[in-house]
């Protein structure tokens, strides 16, 4: 929030913000309220932000990335137990599959580009259908 307050003033017209979020700010998970409180902020800041840069026509939007394979969920752990993290978040999809990391950088390309000129205000769930579909 406050590095996005520092570059508005910079930021020129006609310009795109994109904010990474969490579709951990919808669901309800026990023990993460403080991360979902948090994503749950930053999706507040971009649709008010959408609608205070609009005279800038400078667009917000959000990419909420679900289950991502990245490297943090690696980080200190065995082959079987990231295979078994692997497996449970994968499991929960309704892809049956965790996202890649280039999937969520592709919907942040494709929000920032001229291709999304129209889009504004926008909470992108890159999910593999969690929160629309549900589990499967």
């Amino acid at each position: 929030f406050f590095a996005l307050q520092a570059a508005l003033p910079h930021l020129r017209d006609g310009g795109s913000i994109v904010i990474t979020g969490s579709i951990g700010a919808v669901l309800a998970l026990p023990g993460n309220v403080v991360y979902a409180a948090a994503k749950a902020g930053l999706r507040a800041v971009a649709r008010i932000l959408a609608v205070e840069l609009l005279p800038r026509r400078i667009r917000v939007n959000v990419v909420s990335p679900g289950p991502t394979e990245t490297e943090i969920f690696k980080r200190g752990a065995s082959p079987a137990q990231i295979e078994a993290v692997r497996s449970s978040l994968g499991g929960a999809v309704p892809m049956k599959r965790m996202g890649e990391p280039d999937e969520v950088a592709r919907a942040v390309l494709f929000l920032a580009s001229e291709e999304a000129s129209f889009i504004n205000g926008v909470d992108l769930h890159v999910d593999g259908g969690c929160l629309e579909l549900g589990r499967r």
